[in-house]
């Protein structure tokens, strides 16, 4: 009996998990405007009221297939980080360049910035304009990477906190209106966080 609540949890998850694979299938093959919590609850095989249980509402099932492919990124840019274990400036960049070259394929973005011109674009404001589900979670996540790999301790954590988030927009800007080549939009991003991860020495120092 004692292990019920744990096989519970689990379906649940498993549950989760499919509920934002179908949706981001289906967001892929024809657009968020084809998504319906009908049509995923049939796709799973569940009941309606189990996927609103299980997920919310349709808005919560957009934020939740952003935020899944969000930590996807998220692991990779954690790894970019690692292969520049001595150098903040390589690390970010290394991010960077992970991010806008990995984006660049991406189908679940292609899908819905390929919408923006049309009726269907219900996934952007969730994606490019609201704090959350994309730039907080980013911005936090980098911070606790960048943080753990290198010495930041001339910085406060507020400082810390407002730098990576001015990297994080600038990266999520390039990301979402490309204006040229990847290489100069990593450069840009390289140039930004050179100059404000750079601590002037006080004056007597």
């Amino acid at each position: 009996m004692a292990e019920a609540p744990n096989f519970h949890s689990e379906m649940r998850r498993v549950l989760r998990a499919r509920v934002i694979d179908t949706a981001r299938r289906l967001v892929c093959d024809e657009g968020w405007g084809a998504v319906n919590m009908s049509r995923v609850a049939k796709e799973v095989g569940v009941s309606r009221p189990v996927l609103y249980k299980e997920i919310g509402t349709k808005q919560d099932l957009a934020d939740a297939v952003i935020a899944g492919e969000l930590d996807t990124f998220l692991v990779g840019v954690t790894e970019a980080i690692a292969t520049r274990p001595g150098d903040l400036l390589a690390g970010i960049t290394a991010a960077a360049e992970y991010t806008l070259r990995t984006a660049a394929d991406n189908t679940l973005l292609k899908a819905i910035l390929a919408g923006r011109s049309s009726a269907d674009t219900t996934l952007l404001p969730a994606l490019m304009t609201e704090p959350e589900p994309v730039l907080g979670r980013a911005s936090a996540a980098v911070t606790v990477v960048l943080c753990a790999q290198y010495d930041l301790g001339a910085f406060t954590d507020d400082e810390i906190g407002t730098r990576v988030e001015a990297v994080v927009r600038l990266v999520l800007s390039h990301l979402f209106q490309p204006a040229g080549a990847v290489d100069r939009a990593v450069a840009q991003v390289a140039l930004v966080a050179g100059c404000i991860f750079t601590r002037e020495p006080r004056s007597g120092d």
